[in-house]
């Protein structure tokens, strides 16, 4: 079987796989996008804030904390999955919450991926605005939230771009999820996890289709996204 006709086996397969209903396709994809979402969300509620504050205040030490958020941008997953599984380890010091090989500790692995995207690029887009604008606001009668509130609507655009790179960078991640989820099926298995394993197999054909239906997933969620980036573009 040439390259080509294993792609397009690959895409049939994905097409009947989706069309038919398979459960287990169909958990998998529910699960990569249950976990990427929730850990995209805790993401942005974590990294938008503090992307914020450190744009708006000045304090010692602030470049040596925003050196340490762009390094955190480029965090490599596997650390990532090695850092998540020592803390969540049995004699760990979170092992009392039990959450290893969970989807719960996926979530938190990605999270701690994403965050840092989150906060790096929120951090940019505030601190490219006009300086004048905050003291424009100010002199109009807004209070310090007020002002923070309206410079994070100026830069909305650029912060919908953070949110959908802090997604694409945890729904294709696989190192982290792999070591503490454990691909366990029915329970941990996602898709990048499931493509892996279907590899390491030899089945090309599922693996193929997997990928495709993964790109599907991201492709669509991102879509959604970047037209609610330029429908607010426009309204401007």
């Amino acid at each position: 079987m040439t390259h080509v006709e294993l792609i397009l086996s690959g895409l049939w397969q994905a097409i009947v796989l989706l069309v038919t209903g398979d459960p287990e396709v169909w958990s998998v994809t529910w699960l990569t996008l249950r976990v990427s979402g929730v850990a995209t969300i805790i993401s942005v509620l974590i990294g938008i804030p503090v992307g914020v504050f450190l744009a708006l205040t000045r304090f010692p030490g602030k470049a040596l904390v925003v050196s340490l958020v762009n390094t955190g941008m480029g965090l490599p997953p596997v650390a990532v999955g090695l850092f998540v599984t020592i803390m969540l380890w049995r004699s760990g010091p979170l092992g009392i919450l039990n959450m290893l090989y969970t989807p719960g500790a996926m979530i938190v692995a990605q999270a701690v991926i994403a965050s840092p995207i989150v906060m790096g690029l929120t951090f940019a887009a505030i601190q490219q605005l006009d300086p004048n604008l905050r003291l424009q606001i100010i002199s109009l009668g807004a209070n310090r939230l007020q002002m923070v509130w309206r410079l994070i609507l100026e830069a909305r655009l650029s912060i919908l771009a953070a949110v959908i790179a802090g997604f694409g960078g945890v729904i294709s991640e696989v190192g982290a999820s792999m070591m503490v989820g454990g691909n366990v099926k029915g329970l941990t298995r996602v898709l990048t996890t499931a493509t892996v394993m279907e590899v390491s197999k030899g089945n090309f054909d599922l693996a193929i289709a997997l990928g495709i239906i993964l790109l599907s997933l991201a492709w669509g969620v991102t879509a959604v996204l970047t037209v609610v980036q330029q429908g607010r573009q426009q309204v401007r």
